[in-house]
């Protein structure tokens, strides 16, 4: 038999690692970070145990890294939607730098609202020792924002992305906080207006939005 080429093994390893990684979503956001092991991992993945630290040095940087690749893979599929049908064809480049940005806001914090446990735990682990994890994961994240931002129309991305990201991290922060946890709606709300952008822009929830007599609606230029 001939030796694999080594295109083939290289994309046999991008393979073994994605399923690590979408295992160790699956895992933690099922039975929390606790109760996980990289050997559970491992057999999820359908991987060798030693395949585990052969790409991660511990399963807190394995869990930034799966956690990030969920966050750009919602973000990426979120953004390439094909716009709302009243969008029509004229639409300038700042409209849909607009609508960009409010879906990667939407993005972003639909998956705090969805996946709890496990962003609450990234989140957690954002704050440990080890800090935070420079993984290509975080790197395709990371172009996916400071895209948004530039499209947006930031004259300035390396200042206004960092507090794009500071921004989503403490609303993620918010809505996560047990026994405490602020609306969704709310958050929203408040980085919409940061941001000077519809209410009706992006996936928003239901209902009107918050403090429809006036306040957060009415800066929003969506009063009654």
């Amino acid at each position: 038999m001939s030796p694999r080429s080594p295109s083939v093994n290289e994309e046999l390893r991008r393979r073994s690692r994605e399923r690590l990684l979408q295992a160790t979503v699956e895992l933690v956001g099922e039975r929390g970070y606790e109760a996980t092991t990289l050997g559970d991992i491992a057999d999820r993945a359908g991987a060798a145990r030693g395949l585990v630290s052969y790409y991660f040095p511990g399963k807190r940087q394995l869990l930034q890294s799966a956690v990030h690749r969920l966050m750009h893979r919602t973000l990426e599929a979120t953004l390439e939607r094909e716009p709302p049908p009243d969008g029509g064809t004229d639409r300038t480049d700042g409209a849909e730098g607009a609508e960009r940005l409010a879906r990667a806001i939407d993005a972003i914090l639909g998956l705090a609202r969805d996946e709890p446990l496990l962003m609450r735990t990234h989140m957690a682990g954002i704050l440990q020792a080890e800090g935070f994890v420079q993984c290509p994961e975080q790197q395709r994240l990371a172009e996916l924002l400071r895209d948004t931002v530039a499209r947006y129309g930031s004259d300035d991305v390396d200042r206004d992305y960092p507090l794009l990201r500071a921004l989503l991290m403490g609303a993620v922060f918010a809505l996560l906080i047990p026994g405490a946890p602020m609306p969704l709606a709310t958050l929203r709300a408040e980085l919409f207006q940061r941001y000077g952008l519809d209410w009706a822009l992006g996936v928003p929830p239901s209902g009107a939005p918050p403090d429809a007599d006036g306040g957060v609606a009415e800066r929003l230029g969506r009063a009654p």
